[in-house]
């Protein structure tokens, strides 16, 4: 599963270094991005670097309202809290079931490696979905020894697309409110 540029540019190259027998595939499979103009912007990102790194993408369906439905009552949560936790399972769900479909044997996702997301969170998230369809769930933290700076520094060299909120419109409003800034991505 992968979630934007900036971290699967990265998390795809060092995924090829740890397990070099294995032939990755990508799938941006993200309802939670808003606006569509920006879920565009980084389908876009995703596919000129995947492109770059010779790995094959296929792009799930763009259902915002569905996205908002599953996630109604908990607009009000924190970052890594229950809202975050409906939509790794709802992204991880729909990419374990194209991991199926395509003979995969194991699933992961690139929101691994960003800095405003809990690997424990998407790991119990990934392994429950994982093991429901027959997958193995690789939990990678390349965070660490410094990755999180090395991620940005490829991002800067390679010029990628660097969005500054995680695609959700709840936490972009929060984002902003503390920012004290109008949330001019929704204009």
């Amino acid at each position: 599963h992968i979630c934007c540029s900036v971290d699967s540019h990265f998390f795809l190259q060092k995924l090829k270094k740890v397990y070099p027998k294995e032939k990755l595939i990508g799938f941006f499979y993200n309802p939670n991005i808003h606006p569509y103009s920006e879920y565009y912007l980084r389908l876009l990102d995703v596919k000129r670097s995947c492109q770059k790194l010779k790995i094959k993408l296929y792009e799930g369906g763009y259902d915002f309202q569905k996205w908002l439905g599953s996630v109604k009552g908990y607009e009000d949560e924190p970052e890594k809290g229950t809202r975050c936790n409906i939509c790794f399972d709802k992204r991880l769900e729909i990419s374990a079931k194209k991991a199926k479909e395509l003979g995969a044997k194991f699933l992961t996702t690139t929101l691994l490696t960003s800095p405003k997301k809990s690997i424990e969170q998407l790991k119990s998230s990934g392994e429950k979905i994982a093991n429901r369809y027959g997958l193995e769930f690789l939990t990678v933290d390349f965070r660490k020894d410094g990755g999180t700076c090395e991620q940005f520094a490829l991002a800067r060299k390679d010029k990628l697309y660097h969005q500054d909120y995680c695609g959700c419109i709840f936490a972009l409003n929060k984002q902003r409110i503390e920012q004290n800034r109008l949330a001019d991505e929704l204009f």
